[in-house]
């Protein structure tokens, strides 16, 4: 992959809230997010969704966030070059956040069970986008003429409110993992909050009103601190509250020259 002009880089603005159902109950927000960039225009990011029923589910969410983009640093500068190695590093990472998620367990000396998440991780540069999935949630990206496209979508059961956790026993036999080379210019990773809004279920295919302003918005972010705050407030608006009660975080980065 040539990433190499120091012009082109990304910029990101993320959030999580917490959803109405929580606020009701005194549970915190369950939801966790991390991102960070590498020199050659890479963008690595994970987003993680506590289940409900955990009672630690918040920790094990922010452990398999912080765990996946780690596992993915330890690795630069030396990235893979071909869609095999892709494949296996996000497999690794996967793999690594499930492992750490057991170990702060074992820490807390309570269940895995306790600690169920799901996980999404994506890499993402000008020309590639890769993402491995555990559980629901979404990646969608769209190139610089606005054209959207689904890269992950919701991994459910047989029931849509049902989902895969990171702590399943198959969880890492039947993760996605997307590898896909097409012009990336703008990435969303979303929490199963937002589905219903930003997607058309049951296929989980991406809907363009909800994401081509909020692609528009990062683009033109010129204080990331001051970015996240607005899309704090967005999540936490009547007209998303009354669509949805979940935890919810929204995930958005650009690429900018």
């Amino acid at each position: 992959m040539d990433g190499d002009d120091e012009q082109v880089r990304w910029q990101a603005a993320a959030a999580s809230a917490r959803g109405t159902s929580h606020e009701k109950t005194g549970q915190p927000c369950q939801d966790a997010h991390r991102w960070e960039t590498l020199p050659g225009a890479f963008l690595v990011a994970a987003v993680a969704d506590g289940a409900g029923s955990a009672s630690l589910g918040d920790m094990g969410a922010e452990v398999a966030a912080r765990t996946a983009v780690d596992s993915v640093l330890r690795r630069e500068p030396v990235l893979p070059e071909n869609d095999d190695d892709w494949h296996l590093l996000l497999a690794e990472a996967l793999k690594a956040a499930q492992e750490a998620v057991y170990e702060e367990a074992i820490a807390h000396e309570v269940t895995e069970r306790d600690l169920a998440t799901t996980l999404i991780l994506v890499v993402a540069a000008p020309e590639f986008i890769a993402a491995a999935q555990v559980g629901d949630g979404a990646v969608v990206a769209a190139d610089v003429e606005g054209n959207i496209s689904g890269i992950t979508a919701p991994q459910t059961g047989e029931y849509i409110n049902q989902t895969t956790f990171l702590i399943s026993p198959d969880a890492l036999d039947i993760a996605q993992i997307i590898i896909r080379r097409l012009p990336v210019a703008h990435v969303a990773v979303l929490s199963d909050g937002l589905q219903m809004l930003a997607l058309k279920m049951p296929q989980g295919l991406p809907h363009a009103p909800f994401f081509s302003p909020l692609f528009r918005f990062a683009a033109e972010v010129d204080d990331e601190a001051a970015a996240a705050e607005q899309l704090d407030l967005f999540l936490r608006s009547q007209r998303v509250r009354d669509r949805t009660d979940d935890d919810l975080t929204l995930l958005l980065a650009a690429l900018v020259r």
